[in-house]
């Protein structure tokens, strides 16, 4: 280490008592992490590119400063969808501190790791008070008993209303009408419920039927319309 001539010529100063860092919670613990093998949890975040054409959420696992599982979910933006799965494939393994620097090749990706590092750094994670913290598994549960994302599609203009498109429920089929041509409801496919119903040998159909709901006064409505074609 080499100090400028103007640090030499001071007079050295004894520093008074040390005041360490503030303690964080992690996984049930109070603890002053001094390195990234002290940072164990699970937690979110949610980045976008530079020109916000497309949002990724991350949701991370990580023991003792590895990061054990990895979701990534993201939306609006095909190159970026397709960067996800390389994303999944190279940050487990690897520290938090690595996957910051790590080349995850979409900047919504990059940027959603750079904000859950910063919540991992200052123990905001979900699981900052679970005493041992999630099982690995807990971020795929995020998705439910499908395994997929929940979307929501909706668009509208002023020229002719609103369409729903994809809403918590499912995938909106058909939209319910009253007499002043006001939304009351719509019918729906859980797209999630329907393929799983194909993977357990049901015909597509009947696992279509299986998977379809109605939400709001549906029945009551006086018209119903697709919201893609009509």
């Amino acid at each position: 280490m080499h100090y400028s001539s103007e640090i030499q010529s001071m007079c050295p100063i004894q520093r008074g008592d040390l005041h360490a860092s503030a303690p964080i919670p992690i996984e049930g613990r109070m603890i002053n992490p001094k390195a990234v093998i002290a940072i164990s949890g699970l937690s979110h975040g949610v980045g976008t590119c530079a020109p916000q054409q497309g949002a990724a959420k991350l949701t991370l696992n990580v023991k003792a400063g590895i990061i054990e599982e990895a979701l990534i979910e993201t939306i609006g933006c095909s190159g970026m969808t397709q960067s996800a799965a390389m994303a999944a494939e190279i940050m487990t393994g690897k520290t938090i501190l690595e996957a910051m620097n790590t080349d995850l090749v979409c900047d919504a990706i990059n940027v959603a790791m750079r904000e859950i590092f910063l919540q991992f750094a200052y123990g905001r994670t979900q699981s900052a008070f679970s005493e041992g913290g999630l099982e690995i598994g807990a971020a795929l549960e995020d998705l439910g008993q499908t395994q997929r994302s929940q979307v929501g599609t909706s668009y509208g203009t002023s020229a002719k209303g609103v369409r729903y498109l994809e809403i918590a429920e499912g995938y909106v089929t058909k939209l319910g009408l009253d007499d002043h041509n006001e939304v009351i409801g719509y019918e729906y496919v859980n797209l999630g419920k329907m393929m799983k119903a194909v993977n357990q040998g049901l015909q597509a159909d009947e696992a279509m039927k299986s998977a379809t709901g109605q939400y709001g006064r549906f029945d009551d409505a006086v018209k119903t319309i697709n919201p893609r074609e009509a």
